[in-house]
């Protein structure tokens, strides 16, 4: 199981990466992508929204299940991945990098300091 030790965690199996400036990068984890199964639409209609942390952002559907997708943090959704709403299967191939959702503005940083290590997620899947 790939679990990145430079991101943070939700409970919700997403990750975030800071990328400065307020700026970050979420996705799903491989965990999830896993369980999820093979993942065949992916729909995200809250661009330029600005959403609380645990609100959902978009959903993600496979063949056996919908899930909604939780923001780690709050912020602005300032661009959503284009790739995985054409080729959602690209989530299963690789969630940490080509399969990213959505880009958002962090409206207060500090939430990350809430969320888990990569070590504090494995202790969540591994139980």
């Amino acid at each position: 199981m790939n679990i990145p030790s430079n991101l943070k965690y939700t409970k919700d199996h997403e990750w975030i990466k800071d990328e400065g400036n307020g700026i970050a990068i979420v996705g799903i984890t491989d965990f999830a992508q896993t369980q999820l199964g093979d993942i065949v639409f992916i729909e995200i209609e809250t661009q330029s929204e600005i959403l609380a942390k645990e609100e959902v952002f978009g959903t993600i559907e496979a063949v056996k299940t919908v899930s909604d997708m939780f923001m780690p943090v709050s912020g602005q959704v300032l661009e959503v991945n284009p790739k995985v709403t054409e080729q959602p299967e690209i989530v299963n191939k690789d969630p940490y990098s080509e399969g990213w959702m959505i880009k958002i503005k962090m409206t207060n940083p500090s939430e990350l300091n809430e969320l888990l290590t990569a070590e504090q997620y494995k202790g969540i899947i591994n139980e």
